[in-house]
């Protein structure tokens, strides 16, 4: 039987992609989010708990919530700024909660998009979802998103996000006063 080169060249390119392939994927950077849900300690974070304490990890994608009560400790998947200029990390806290938030875009998001609305009320339509968490910073948030695509992914103009259900039960649980680390 006689062989082309082009039979050649593609069985040759198709064994070394074969034997590459393992070695590709054991290198890649991609961070998976299932992985990255894992339990953190709040003691690498916060001194105390006070009335509690939340961790949103940019990195990881995730949301972590301690109550004061110290046994409390529940674990959230959510979305994340789409880029590292409208990402503030640091230690904030929980200053105003709202149910049925409204939502105003920033002067910021306004300058690039004149065609926003001035304001959004609560429902469907709301960049918000159902609850907000307002924090010390202005315009920064962690609150819900009728959006379910969003949550895993860099999604956001800064806010953290959540999906409806798992910012009801955060804010059912988070108190005015909780300390906030985005990192």
């Amino acid at each position: 039987m006689t062989q082309t080169r082009r039979a050649f060249l593609a069985t040759g390119t198709a064994g070394l992609v074969t034997l590459a392939a393992p070695a590709i994927a054991a290198t890649s950077a991609v961070q998976r989010n299932v992985s990255a849900l894992q339990k953190i300690d709040w003691r690498d974070h916060f001194d105390a708990l006070g009335v509690g304490v939340i961790v949103a990890d940019t990195g990881a994608r995730a949301v972590h919530y301690w109550g004061g009560d110290g046994e409390t400790y529940r674990l959230y998947p959510s979305s994340v700024p789409v880029s590292p200029e409208l990402t503030r990390l640091g230690y904030t806290e929980v200053v105003r909660k709202v149910d049925g938030p409204t939502w105003t875009p920033t002067p910021s998001m306004r300058e690039r998009d004149p065609s926003l609305p001035a304001v959004v009320p609560a429902g469907p339509g709301n960049p918000l979802g159902t609850h907000a968490l307002y924090l010390s910073w202005q315009y920064y948030r962690i609150h819900g998103t009728h959006d379910t695509r969003k949550i895993g992914r860099p999604s956001s103009d800064g806010c953290i996000g959540l999906y409806n259900e798992h910012i009801a039960k955060l804010f059912a649980l988070a108190e005015v006063g909780t300390q906030v680390r985005l990192i």
